[in-house]
């Protein structure tokens, strides 16, 4: 029976992961929280990575956050992100794991990459500044992955969700993304009968967003694919794979379907002075979808469970 490490289990998506390995019922995993386990001390990595010995490690742990968050702390996004990479990749190999599934991020790409965005877009222009530092180490990540395999024959692969939204997000009034920061403050000027929400930006933005059950769904198909499949899919020096929807939606159609199905019925607003950050970011999920799999879940549908899951636990993420 096979060991799986999942870091970053009581993340949005480590804990979607987890809860499908747990439905599959046929592997051990292995979890740590950010108290039992700093992933960003290079010495405790080691010493869990050699008394456990893993035989599969996901690295779903990671610091992340929206344009605000990016924006005010960049170094912690750029150094924090480095170290966890750098250890729980690299302490991996030096305890003997054959397998591990590196979860990144679609901001790798550049600012003004073609859309739809296909891999081989990385790397061929500047990024979007907002988010650069963070960018910047999810590359990083990518290429340790990529350098490993090379080097040592190792089996680390590398997966690239879009925009991912669902239970267990972070809705914090000022450190969270796009579409949960909507849903808390839709359901705030319900609650509070506000007659106006104004969102960031010109709302003209274009945004592709995938629910957390599929991206764990995603993320584990990938990783059970045989090795020759995923090498014969991949380039040895542009071997992650994008995981979306292959679809968007602007932020001012987002806005207006988040205040439906929260039941706001006043004016939506746009402060012009606030970045919008990049202008479009749509996933080319062709290679996936090669592969053999597509996403499932509706974004209407997916929004109605995570406003659910929201109004459950709105006491616990309160922020």
């Amino acid at each position: 029976m096979a060991k799986i490490y999942v870091a970053g289990h009581r993340g949005m998506v480590g804990g979607a992961i987890l809860r499908r390995l747990e439905a599959r019922g046929a592997d051990t995993v292995i979890t740590r929280s950010s108290a039992e386990l700093d992933l960003r001390d290079q010495a405790a990595v080691r010493a869990f990575m050699q008394a456990e010995r893993p035989d599969a490690v996901i690295l779903a742990a990671a610091k992340v956050g929206g344009i605000h968050a990016n924006n005010t702390y960049p170094a912690d996004f750029i150094y924090d992100n480095l170290l966890i990479q750098a250890n729980v990749i690299g302490q991996a190999h030096q305890a003997g794991v054959q397998r591990l599934l590196f979860l990144g991020s679609s901001c790798i790409y550049p600012r003004e990459a073609p859309q739809p965005m296909s891999e081989d877009a990385l790397l061929t222009g500047p990024l979007e500044p907002t988010n650069e530092p963070y960018a910047i180490a999810k590359i990083a990540g990518i290429k340790l992955c990529e350098s490993f395999n090379r080097q040592h024959g190792r089996d680390y692969r590398s997966v690239m969700p879009t925009n991912l939204y669902g239970p267990g997000d972070n809705f914090h009034p000022e450190n969270s993304h796009v579409l949960p920061a909507l849903i808390r403050r839709f359901h705030e000027a319900v609650q509070q009968g506000a007659e106006e929400v104004t969102i960031w930006g010109t709302g003209t933005p274009k945004r592709e967003f995938l629910y957390v059950d599929d991206m764990a769904e995603a993320s584990l198909f990938v990783m059970d694919l045989p090795r020759e499949v995923y090498q014969r899919e991949t380039q040895a020096m542009l071997s992650h794979i994008n995981v979306g929807t292959g679809s968007d939606i602007s932020i001012a159609e987002l806005a207006g379907l988040v205040a439906q199905i929260t039941g706001f019925q006043g004016r939506i607003g746009f402060d012009t002075s606030k970045p919008d950050g990049t202008p479009r970011k749509l996933m080319d999920v062709s290679r996936l979808g090669a592969m053999g799999w597509i996403s499932r879940k509706a974004l209407t549908e997916g929004l109605r469970e995570t406003y659910a899951w929201f109004l459950k636990n709105k006491e616990a993420v309160r922020g």
